[in-house]
């Protein structure tokens, strides 16, 4: 029996501070076959199970020749009290970095198992035909886990100083659920050239999260106005093209406004640049929520973090739907409570307008989103039919001019094909 794997199995099983890493597919199943051909004797039937469980995670991940860099990946995204330390710009004890170093060392040696020469220390390559086992190359090791164990901490206290760690380095979209911040695998792959239209207003927006990235004032945004202009696009197209300076986006939604404190709590300390999304924000009345969303905007004792700003969109640009029996009320001062009913709004430091557009400025955004699909040959045609699309679906904006853009799209395609079978 070969004591390389039996002294590896041993050191993957007193893993410290990268302990985490053995939780993710890849690691966890190269930890376990490496216990498992370290037995003795050896279980062939149970060897080949684990071997088959390693290839199945490294087929998932689409890397079933790069082992060294799925491990490497698992490392750069956990989060334990190495890399939080590191992402805080918090100085590292001594003790945690050299135990640090020591889990990089096994991780690399175990990054680098080819499958030939597991078969060769377990002294029996032959297995491999006998039971048909598939093959799995390590790959080039990642130049982050190249050299020392201590150059490889000092350049992975590199990465989560500017990508942070765990979840924050891995995704760029949140959501807050269940009292947890939880990542959004697949996020709107919305881009700023897919928005046409509102460049003005569009503009401040971006110029604030620009200024909030470089550490200087940033206000609060509310994008408010009519349905579909794009409002909670911009925010996520905005996130698209700035996520690799650090921003992400947490949306939060309204509901759970109360829960706030709980949220910025563990995000404060991350050296990335949150946005705290609210989308389609509105009330009926001023309820808890009201309060909650007033204390968090100003005024509250949970102050918000210097790395936290609240973007939030609304079809109101008050926020509180107002009726004139509000306005009629039998209260004695009902100027104060209409100013109360106003004041959340006031709160954004910035409020920018997406108003819906008139004829002229739809058929812009309508030719520009042709030119786009390389459909300009057709604009005649399709200038005729913009307006009554438009129309037929109670008013313009620029999600019905995309709308009307993807119809007619397929429509051309279906010609095309059916003139082509005839």
């Amino acid at each position: 029996m070969s004591t390389t794997l039996q002294k590896l199995a041993g050191k993957l099983s007193a893993l410290s501070v990268y302990q985490g890493v053995l939780q993710q597919p890849v690691p966890h199943a190269l930890a376990r076959l490496v216990r498992e051909a370290a037995r003795d004797p050896l279980r062939p039937r149970k060897f080949c199970k684990r071997w088959g469980s390693l290839m199945h995670a490294l087929c998932e991940q689409k890397s079933p020749n790069a082992l060294s860099e799925s491990v490497t990946q698992a490392i750069l995204y956990d989060a334990n009290p190495f890399s939080i330390a590191c992402a805080g710009g918090k100085p590292v004890p001594a003790l945690l970095e050299a135990a640090a170093q020591r889990d990089l060392e096994t991780l690399r040696e175990a990054s680098e198992l080819a499958s030939e020469e597991i078969l060769r220390q377990i002294g029996h390559p032959e297995w491999a035909d006998l039971y048909a086992l598939p093959v799995w190359e390590t790959g080039a090791l990642p130049e982050l886990m190249q050299g020392v164990p201590a150059w490889a901490a000092a350049h992975l206290r590199e990465y989560y100083a500017a990508h942070g760690c765990g979840i924050y380095a891995q995704y760029r979209a949140f959501i807050w659920r269940d009292k947890q911040i939880q990542p959004v695998r697949y996020p709107d792959t919305t881009r700023m050239e897919d928005l046409k239209g509102y460049d003005l207003p569009r503009q401040a927006v971006v110029d604030n999260t620009v200024a909030f990235l470089r550490g200087a004032p940033a206000n609060n945004c509310l994008l408010y106005g009519d349905r579909g202009t794009g409002k909670s696009s911009t925010v996520k197209a905005i996130l698209n093209a700035y996520y690799d300076q650090g921003l992400r986006v947490i949306e939060m939604p309204k509901e759970f406004l109360m829960d706030f404190p709980k949220l910025v709590a563990q995000i404060a300390g991350l050296p990335m640049k949150f946005l705290i999304f609210i989308d389609d924000l509105s009330f009926s009345k001023q309820d808890d929520t009201y309060a909650s969303l007033k204390a968090v905007l100003e005024g509250g004792v949970a102050a918000r973090p210097a790395n936290t700003l609240i973007y939030a969109t609304s079809n109101r640009r008050h926020l509180v739907r107002e009726t004139f029996s509000d306005r009629e009320g039998d209260e004695v001062h009902r100027g104060d409570s209409i100013q109360e009913s106003l004041s959340l709004a006031d709160r954004f430091g910035l409020a920018v307008n997406f108003s819906q557009p008139d004829k002229a400025h739809f058929l812009e955004i309508v030719r520009q989103l042709a030119a786009q699909r390389g459909l300009q040959d057709h604009w005649a045609e399709m200038e005729k039919g913009a307006e009554i699309w438009a129309i037929a679906r109670g008013g313009r904006s620029p999600r019905c001019a995309r709308q009307y853009v993807d119809a007619f799209a397929v429509k051309l395609q279906l010609e095309t094909s059916l003139g082509q079978h005839c």
